[in-house]
């Protein structure tokens, strides 16, 4: 799927734009927001037609979501902030575009190439 855009979301970021009572429950918040992603791996984005590959990337306490048909996770080592921009980083070539509302991580992507939206693109 090397010639689909490459869409990836930052699940803390995503997950903490709507006060819902995340935080009592990390990886349960993390596992809606996938579930939620799933039928955009099919019909795309704005600015990112389907079909596309969606990578959820979670930190913290998401660790351990799992990966679903559709949404692939990658479970950040360190920094979620720190493993999406290797992601950008890692295809140069292709279409990528994030998911986030972070200030200094929108610069990071964009200095890379990527485009990026805000989470209200992927939450109702």
């Amino acid at each position: 799927m090397d010639s689909a855009p490459l869409v990836i979301v930052d699940a803390a970021n995503v997950v903490g734009s709507v006060p819902d009572g995340w935080w009592r429950d990390r990886r349960g918040a993390a596992e809606r927001v996938r579930d939620r992603l799933v039928p955009y791996a099919e019909d795309g984005l704005p600015g990112a037609p389907g079909p596309v590959e969606l990578v959820l990337v979670v930190e913290g306490g998401a660790r351990g979501v799992t990966s679903v048909p559709g949404v692939r996770v990658d479970a950040a080592p360190g920094s979620g902030d720190d493993r999406i921009v290797e992601l950008v980083a890692e295809h140069p070539r292709r279409a990528r575009l994030v998911v986030t509302a972070d200030r200094e991580l929108r610069r990071r992507v964009t200095e890379l190439g990527a485009e990026v939206t805000g989470p209200r693109t992927v939450r109702p």
